[in-house]
């Protein structure tokens, strides 16, 4: 398949830059993702909807009130598709009296979801933690790699990720049965492991996705993980434990209420027990509604419930909704549109070749999408057709298992393929696409046009299309709902030529407001005007911008009785850190003769605490230039907690530069290495996300003329070694 898609991809790719645009792409997969993309698209916008209306009545059983909807009459389900019928039915109940005709009562069992796969992975971390498919694969791939767990060291906490498999050990089966009995008790332990079934053409190469060790609960080592890591690691171990849990029991109830012919409905349900409900429910694309799942009040045939109110609503069928990231890889799924691998990729590629724009978590294709996808229906059909992409996929599954010779399969489709291309080249001979420009509800305010989105070097932009007769172009900005402080226009959101988003006066640059901060609902008890959040290492707090007011306020922490306790760790590794890299040649005796009195001196206290003597209180710790100077040893005890490094950095006088990977010691964590201000010395870690350790910034210590050459090393301005990203 790799053979396959070059073909497609290396020959497809120079043509749409040849016809439509520099920089675009098309492939087997990418291209049938966009067409499904642009189909739901335009079968939203040719929807046609249509009038329905519903009727609730609210009664009240036993001091409770509940909610039944219009069912019909005793016939069957009636439908109301107009207010003329709608009326009928509310002049017939308007006054009688409500009754009870039927109550129909249920056992219904859930069972629990399987093991994630690669696909249900995505879905889910995108329906529960928001997460984009590359994102959630990039913390997987952390997880996977190994994490450095306290106690533990270095441990890969889940297994691969990129599976399609259901398939798990009987190890690690037998330990989640294990943890499940020690923690819920017996009756929440199927009398044997539950097995799932894998898909009929699943490779079947790895097992599902689930923790290397699930007596490894997430709540035991979130010390150890980041936000991402702790929250996908819940998810996975969460899903896999409930997996091998027993059924959830509900108990339902229908109760079918009459009144002057008509039928009314009420349904409800109760969690008789729990089973895998009490550790993990999992997420749905379409929410139910609350009335649904509530508990019904006791009714018994005959009873009278009292009539509260009556609601009539109107309604129209709704277009089906466009495609998010979950819902779109469960359609590639079951369409065989990739595979787990590509899924992530996919997305990816055509959002950023521009194919697709992300509106919340909506994807909504754009113009150039849209003809792309055109061009290709035209001209090379077999493609982008879905069908075809699916039945190459069976294909090469038969080459996988060596039914099939993948030469002729080669051969047959690069014939076809090659005719095509051939043809499409003579067809658009000294042709190019042109591409709509999207347009927008913004009125040109030199000439009155409408104007339209371009795409320029920093980004898109708003243009009027009377370009050469009006040159008037504007940023795109974003309407935040709040009132310039100085004159009373909008504020708006904005996005800089760095990539920055920031908050200015919409009649800039005759009003001069612009901030970073960004604005908030919460209004200044002083002057009532919304305040606006800041938050950067520096200052966490809410600040009032009306000019004479000058209000502030502290936001809001969270407490946690381990961030306080190791944020005086942190300090001390960062001092510490400090007093090595302040280290110079002419003192490392001087250190060296310091550490052998202090190890003479800690075995001299040692007998004094065996001979029953008091242990001599320690001394308060020192400042960081008297430290400094003494070369005092490091602690053993080191810690990775982001946020307590910072405060200790910022205590300390480091500093963060963003243009520049360099560093005291890497706590700040993957692109945020932190500065020491000191000419000429600085510890280097390697990579991103591990803790130094002490021979490493001793061995760079010890060659402090490092050349430039040696590790992309250069000496600023200011007296700073620096090293690049």
């Amino acid at each position: 398949w790799r053979i396959l898609d070059r073909i497609v991809g290396y020959q497809l790719s120079p043509f749409l830059w040849r016809k439509v645009r520099a920089g675009l792409s098309a492939g087997r997969v990418q291209s049938a993702v966009t067409r499904l993309i642009v189909d739901r698209e335009r079968e939203i916008q040719a929807f046609v909807p249509k009038e329905y209306w519903s009727i609730d009545v609210t009664l009240t059983a036993g001091r409770k009130n509940f909610t039944a909807g219009f069912y019909g009459t005793a016939e069957g389900k009636m439908e109301l598709s107009s207010q003329e019928e709608t009326e009928k039915v509310l002049s017939a109940i308007d006054g009688a009296g409500y009754r009870v005709e039927k109550v129909k009562k249920a056992k219904k069992k859930r069972t629990p979801a399987p093991p994630f796969i690669t696909s249900t992975l995505q879905q889910e971390a995108s329906r529960k933690l928001s997460m984009t498919a590359k994102r959630t694969m990039m913390v997987a791939q952390e997880l996977y790699e190994g994490v450095s767990i306290e106690g533990q060291g270095l441990t890969g906490l889940i297994t691969y990720m990129r599976t399609d498999s259901l398939r798990v050990s009987d190890d690690a089966l037998a330990a989640a049965r294990d943890y499940i009995g020690g923690r819920f008790g017996n009756d929440y332990l199927p009398a044997k492991p539950r097995h799932y079934k894998t898909k009929k053409n699943a490779q079947d190469a790895h097992e599902a996705v689930r923790p290397t060790n699930p007596l490894l609960d997430p709540e035991s080592i979130r010390s150890s993980l980041s936000a991402d890591q702790y929250k996908l690691y819940k998810l996975i171990w969460s899903r896999f434990t409930a997996s091998q849990m027993t059924d959830a029991m509900m108990d339902t109830t229908s109760v079918d209420i009459g009144c002057n012919g008509y039928i009314f409905r009420a349904t409800g349900q109760t969690v008789a027990f729990p089973g895998f409900l009490a550790l993990y429910e999992e997420g749905l694309d379409e929410v139910r509604s609350d009335d649904e799942l509530a508990p019904l009040p006791p009714l018994s045939e005959g009873d009278e419930p009292k009539h509260k109110k009556t609601e009539p609503k109107q309604h129209f069928t709704q277009p089906p909704a466009r495609y998010t990231e979950a819902s779109l890889i469960r359609t590639m799924e079951e369409k065989g549109i990739g595979r787990p691998s590509t899924y992530a990729p996919t997305i990816s590629v055509v959002l950023g070749r521009d194919y697709v724009v992300k509106e919340g978590k909506s994807l909504r294709p754009t113009p150039l999408g849209e003809a792309v996808t055109d061009l290709m229906i035209d001209k090379f059909h077999d493609v982008i057709d879905i069908k075809f992409t699916a039945g190459m996929e069976r294909q090469l599954d038969e080459v996988e298992q060596g039914n099939t010779n993948y030469v002729d399969i080669l051969r047959k489709f690069y014939t076809g393929f090659s005719g095509e291309l051939e043809k499409a080249e003579k067809d658009l001979e000294k042709k190019r696409i042109k591409i709509k420009d999207e347009e927008t509800d913004v009125v040109c305010e030199l000439c009155g046009r409408n104007m339209v989105i371009k795409s320029g070097r920093f980004g898109k932009f708003l243009a009027c299309p009377g370009y050469p007769e009006c040159k008037n172009t504007k940023p795109i900005t974003e309407d935040t709902g709040v009132l310039c402080p100085l004159c009373g226009a909008k504020v708006v959101k904005k996005k800089s030529r760095s990539g920055y988003y920031y908050y200015g006066c919409e009649k800039n640059p005759t009003c001069t407001f612009m901030t970073w901060d960004k604005p908030t609902n919460k209004k200044c008890p002083n002057c009532g005007e919304p305040l606006y959040k800041r938050y950067t290492k520096a200052e966490k707090k809410y600040v009032c911008y009306k000019p004479g007011c000058g209000y502030e306020e502290d936001l809001p922490q969270r407490k946690s009785k381990k961030k306080d306790e190791e944020a005086p760790a942190a300090e001390q590794n960062v001092v510490t850190a400090a007093e090595n890299a302040a280290e110079t040649p002419e003192t490392a005796k001087a250190t060296k003769a310091k550490k052998a009195a202090k190890t003479t001196k800690t075995a001299k206290a040692k007998a004094q605490e065996k001979a029953g003597e008091e242990k001599p209180k320690k001394t308060t710790r020192k400042s960081t230039k008297k430290a400094a100077g003494e070369g005092e040893e490091r602690p053993k005890k080191k810690t990775t907690r982001k946020t307590a490094a910072k405060k200790a950095a910022e205590k300390y006088m480091l500093t963060y530069d963003p243009d520049f990977a360099i560093g005291l010691c890497n706590y700040a964590g993957e692109g945020e290495i932190m500065e020491l201000v000191a000419p000429k010395y600085m510890a280097w870690s390697g990579r991103p996300g591990y803790n130094l350790q002490d021979n490493s910034i001793q061995q760079f210590m010890e060659k402090p003329t490092l050349k430039d050459e040696d590790l992309d090393l250069f000496f600023d301005d200011n007296g700073t070694w620096r090293i690049k990203k």
